[in-house]
């Protein structure tokens, strides 16, 4: 395998990052893609995969991506990452998701494991991904097992990549089937020294294929769990969070493209009169996946009045009431990076005196928030949530709140923000008490939520207001990448005239 440095392809925002390790890139990344896909056959039209490719579908990708945005070039810097990260001798293992049932043979909308879909760009499920380390700056072997061709399980549920598509297309340096695994697998494990691999299911993990071969055996009796006698064992997702943390140009690029599809849809919403949650809701799905995403990140908060107290609230099947407002907590998914973001707006267009109030205070803690994720604030999202706390107790104090007692609790009970990228909540084992550093994506989301109790000033009783935005954390400045949606009092009341009379 050649060596190349690596050297400023992956380029930060604003200033370099420290000294990146070199890694070692196969020769036919530097290409668009590998010569190998662009062989006759691919003009075919018998050509097909179990995702979108250039050669298939060359209106949703350009040519020599693997997913929207991301090249080939970029899924192998990826994984040279990991292998300058693992020890000599050291295996990562990551599996799939499993398609997920709803109730007999309905089943749920998958959703590729976003490790596994950091490391190769596969959208199928029922495969798994080895990567060997063989030299000390990124050299490897990328091995791919995956779902071998079959006609009849086409037929019924579309068409699979195949075992030579890993090659072919993803780029593996050695291919196999997944149903001989075991047979694939057991001489890689013999032969290494540390394993990295999430063997164990949690409740948001389920099983894989590899956490089910560890914990049942496998077939032929081969016991996996006995291999990793006398080997030196790692949680894959911790180094893995490590890496996600930090985002490429083209990850980027992906999230502030997200954001501002997502941000213009909140907008057109701000613009339409609704009547009832579930409308709205549908509306905003629309909106996205006809303006480029793919679907909607997450299930969305459609909150009308005092529904907006229940932080996460997803039933979105109440009426839209004048005089109150709404709270939307929802983005899309571009090229399977998330956008997250929430407005509170007026339903009637206009807002009354006491929520242009209560509405001012958590803009004016939200605008200070966001203005303090940049690497040179030297300051981590667990300290930028105590600045907003302090904020929102001087705001509230002079609305006249009282906020003592752990009133905070009651009024801001949430984490002012997270980490964002693949996953909505990204990257969750990186410590938000770590200083926030270039490149990395977070929400900024300060919210006061006025329970229908005595305590409180009256005119502010079952109000629920909260803003947010992602955020892309710059040397000097921050990247606000849903930047589009409306925030500001005269911006939302302008885009609501249009309904308002």
């Amino acid at each position: 395998m050649q060596r190349r440095p690596w050297l400023t392809t992956f380029r930060r925002l604003s200033s370099p990052r420290p000294a990146i390790p070199r890694l070692s890139i196969p020769p036919r990344y530097h290409y668009e893609i590998s010569s190998r896909c662009l062989s006759s056959e691919a003009s075919t039209p018998k050509l097909r995969f179990g995702q979108p490719t250039f050669e298939t579908h060359p209106h949703l990708l350009k040519s020599g991506e693997v997913t929207p945005g991301c090249s080939a070039l970029e899924y192998a810097m990826r994984r040279a990452k990991l292998a300058s990260e693992l020890p000599d001798g050291g295996l990562a293992i990551c599996a799939s998701s499993y398609v997920k049932y709803r109730s007999g043979p309905v089943f749920y909308e998958f959703h590729q494991d976003p490790d596994f879909y950091y490391l190769t760009g596969f959208l199928e499920p029922e495969a798994v991904c080895v990567m060997e380390k063989t030299g000390p700056d990124g050299e490897h072997i990328f091995h791919m097992f995956v779902r071998d061709k079959d006609d009849k399980a086409e037929l019924w549920d579309g068409a699979r990549s195949g075992v030579q598509a890993a090659v072919d297309v993803f780029n593996a340096d050695e291919a196999g089937n997944i149903d001989h695994l075991h047979t694939h697998l057991a001489p890689l494990i013999e032969k290494a020294e540390f394993i990295y691999a999430d063997i164990k299911p949690t409740p948001r993990r389920p099983a894989s294929v590899f956490s089910t071969l560890f914990s049942s055996g496998g077939p032929d009796n081969m016991n996996f769990t006995s291999m990793l006698e006398g080997k030196r064992t790692g949680s894959l997702k911790h180094l893995m969070h490590k890496l996600r943390v930090f985002k490429s140009v083209p990850e980027v690029a992906n999230m502030r493209k997200a954001g501002k599809i997502s941000g213009r849809a909140i907008n057109m919403a701000m613009q339409n009169k609704f009547t009832e949650e579930k409308n709205l809701w549908a509306f905003l799905e629309y909106q996205f996946k006809i303006a480029g995403c793919e679907r909607s990140a997450y299930v969305p908060v459609v909150a009308g009045g005092r529904n907006a107290c229940t932080i996460h609230y997803t039933r979105n099947d109440d009426i839209l009431r004048d005089g109150e407002m709404v709270l939307v907590d929802a983005g899309g998914q571009y090229g399977g990076y998330s956008t997250d973001i929430t407005r509170t707006w007026p339903i009637s267009g206009r807002f009354t005196p006491a929520q242009r109030d209560l509405y001012q205070a958590v803009l004016n803690v939200q605008k200070l928030c966001v203005a303090l994720c940049r690497e040179d604030a030297k300051l981590s999202l667990d300290e930028i949530h105590g600045v907003a706390e302090l904020g929102l107790k001087d705001e509230l104090k002079s609305l006249g709140f009282d906020i003592s007692d752990r009133a905070m609790e009651v009024l801001f009970p949430h984490h002012l923000g997270h980490f964002v990228g693949l996953d909505i909540h990204d990257s969750g084992s990186y410590s938000r008490n770590l200083k926030l550093k270039t490149s990395q994506c977070v929400t900024i989301e300060p919210g006061i939520y006025v329970p229908d109790d005595e305590r409180w000033p009256k005119h502010f009783r079952g109000m629920g207001i909260r803003i947010e935005d992602s955020v892309c954390v710059g040397e000097e400045a921050p990247l606000v990448l849903s930047v589009e949606a409306a925030k500001e009092v005269v911006d939302i009341e302008a885009l609501g005239e249009s309904h308002a009379q």
